[in-house]
């Protein structure tokens, strides 16, 4: 069989190794493939559209008949939103490809898009909630930086991690999404605040304080 990996952040600043191992160990310990033979395609991005070169080169590879499988982490890395979901997997099971989505434990395969309505049904839900998820975060977001400029402690005290203060307004920084991700792999117990704060070049009670008491700055 051959596989394909389909990894993606959202910006240069974030960290593809999470997407490379969880879709790695699945194509060799669920579809049998052989690590030398994974092909892997990746973007690092911004912005909600689907533009993007190594998506456009899955794609391809795919209607040419190059790849019976593509893995990805979950739904949110291969679309993000539902009219790009819907577009992306018409395209690779035309095409004849099975996709794998590794954090539901679901197929979806060429010939069983009538056989199983319920599976199709609950992907499409699936990508509903990633784009949701992902305009609640910005929304808390935002709401979190409008908080923290009415305060006491912003007009006085230095800008939170990740951030910057222009003219007054408290803006993100260059490293922000790198700051976002490194705080969500603590959160989820997959980093300890040590290697964090080593990470970031700061403190542990910086990180201490940016999840306890400023997590809405970071959509968590």
């Amino acid at each position: 069989m051959t596989v394909a990996a389909y990894v993606r952040v959202s910006t240069a600043d974030q960290n593809l190794d999470r997407q490379l191992e969880a879709t790695h160990d699945y194509a060799v310990d669920e579809l049998g493939c052989d690590p030398s033979t994974l092909e892997v395609y990746r973007d690092k991005s911004t912005g909600t559209d689907i533009e993007r070169s190594g998506y456009q080169a899955l794609l391809n590879d795919a209607e040419v008949g190059q790849l019976e499988a593509v893995v990805v982490h979950e739904v949110s890395r291969i679309a993000r939103s539902i009219s790009d979901l819907e577009r992306t997997v018409k395209q690779l099971r035309d095409a004849g490809v099975a996709v794998h989505i590794v954090s539901e434990r679901m197929v979806l395969r060429p010939d069983q898009e009538d056989e199983d309505p319920y599976q199709r049904a609950l992907f499409q839900m699936l990508g509903v909630f990633a784009e949701l998820d992902a305009k609640i975060k910005r929304q808390n977001i935002r709401q979190g930086i409008a908080a923290r400029q009415e305060s006491e402690d912003y007009r006085h005290g230095p800008a939170p991690l990740g951030f910057e203060k222009d003219n007054g307004e408290l803006v993100q920084a260059g490293n922000y999404h790198r700051v976002c991700e490194t705080l969500e792999q603590v959160a989820r117990d997959e980093m300890s605040q040590r290697q964090a704060s080593k990470e970031l070049n700061c403190g542990r009670k910086t990180i201490r304080r940016a999840l306890d008491e400023r997590s809405d700055l970071y959509g968590l």
